[in-house]
């Protein structure tokens, strides 16, 4: 299994969103992506606005995606909410990996993104005390 640090960069490619930081929490079952004005039409798609400001080509996009489902999340508040999810493709250490999001109001939050225990799950451990090894191992390959 690869190690990884408290906080790493993920790019999902189906939303053309590239080295966005990630919180990883091992607490929280599911991934998490902050964006607003969330809503499910009649047709089955996901309608979002991405919130990152540190990226300023990502913050206020408008995106449109099928929808994966709708569950019952317990919020780190401890409050139930209903989240859409999406199913996309992303880039984490160099690899490509199939997973799902689901679509949340983080604005609380320091980092857009959330990596919950289910997608690292048999592929990393996490060493708590280091972070952004991604990024130092891209350096060491250039």
């Amino acid at each position: 299994m690869k190690i990884i640090g408290r906080r790493e960069v993920i790019s999902i490619l189906d939303l053309e969103l590239f080295n966005l930081d990630a919180k990883i929490d091992t607490g929280a079952d599911s991934n998490a992506l902050h964006c607003d004005d969330i809503y499910v039409d009649d047709e089955g798609f996901v309608h979002f606005t991405l919130q990152d400001e540190v990226h300023e080509a990502y913050h206020d996009k408008k995106i449109v995606m099928p929808l994966h489902s709708i569950k019952r999340v317990r919020s780190s508040n401890g409050k139930l909410q209903e989240r859409a999810s999406i199913k996309v493709s992303v880039e984490f250490f160099g690899k490509k990996y199939k997973t799902i999001i689901s679509l949340a109001d983080r604005a609380d939050m320091k980092y857009p993104m959330l990596i919950g225990r289910k997608f690292l799950s048999g592929k990393f451990l996490v060493d708590v005390s280091k972070e952004y090894i991604a990024k130092k191992d891209e350096k060491v390959k250039i």
